[in-house]
């Protein structure tokens, strides 16, 4: 009886074409993966490079407003005032730049403390206390009371919170309202801290929910958009909160406003012990 076809193809040696074409993709593989790392590093080395400067022009802005030199005019100083606001924005976007590509190096690291959330949260609204009266926009603190303090790394935690909070002014719009909250609930392994920053904005369409949070998404990317920015705060917010072991989330409908929320695992909270209770 002849051979059956499966037992001629295992007979025959292996296919040199196939193998020809395997190695080929394993070289691209191994470029693509170099040229990621080459990536890295160069935005890296940029944004190390442009904080200098752009520190620099700021400072000097500032001499200059504060009348260190010499009195402004007015108008001298308005428009001294426009420099240091944009030299601030660009150092913001270097600085997002720099946290995603250690973020995505495997480079962030945390440094613990414990602290109290209500100051936290108080010198976040403190930052952008000029957005919020720009705008005109109505600030909300919802703290429930006696929540436990944190043990977590201060600055990363301000980080997420101040770019949940700087989303949450800039697609809301003049005469509406923004809060912060925070309340201890249930999770599947123990307490949370849960925090909510939400808004009455123009609100993100149920499709869009997952994509906010990749790298560079803009969910309008067209020139003309009214909100810029590189597309990151959201993919750092969700690197951050993981360090952390936490999670984020969101809640939201288009025209309706936006709530995005992260919760600390119980690792994080300094509780009562249970022998004391």
């Amino acid at each position: 009886m002849p051979d059956s076809p499966s037992l001629l193809v295992r007979d025959h040696p292996p296919n040199a074409a196939l193998e020809k074409r395997n190695a080929e993709l394993l070289t691209a593989l191994d470029e693509l993966r170099l040229r990621d790392s080459l990536k890295t590093r160069f935005l890296s080395n940029v944004s190390h490079d442009l904080r200098t400067p752009l520190s620099a022009m700021i400072t000097h802005a500032e001499i200059l407003r504060d009348g260190l030199l010499g009195e402004l005019t007015d108008r001298q100083r308005a428009s001294v005032d426009g420099i240091i606001t944009g030299g601030r924005q660009l150092l913001t976007m270097v600085n997002e730049i720099l946290v995603y590509v250690k973020g995505t190096a495997n480079q962030l690291t945390l440094s613990t403390t414990e602290f109290d959330v209500e100051p936290l949260v108080e010198q976040v609204r403190s930052v952008n206390a000029s957005l919020l009266e720009k705008k005109g926009l109505v600030f909300e603190q919802r703290l429930a009371p006696g929540l436990p303090r944190l043990r977590a790394d201060r600055d990363r935690i301000a980080h997420v919170i101040g770019n949940l909070l700087g989303n949450a002014i800039a697609f809301t719009d003049e005469g509406g309202r923004v809060w912060i909250a925070a309340r201890l609930e249930r999770g599947i392994q123990g307490q949370e801290l849960v925090f909510e920053i939400g808004d009455t904005g123009i609100g993100i369409a149920a499709e869009n929910h997952e994509m906010v949070f990749r790298e560079f998404a803009q969910v309008d990317s067209s020139t003309s958009r009214g909100h810029h920015g590189t597309g990151l705060g959201l993919t750092i917010v969700r690197q951050l909160v993981g360090l952390h072991g936490g999670r984020v989330w969101l809640e939201s409908e288009l025209g309706r406003g936006s709530r995005f929320f992260f919760a600390l695992p119980e690792s994080r909270l300094v509780l009562p012990s249970r022998e004391a209770s």
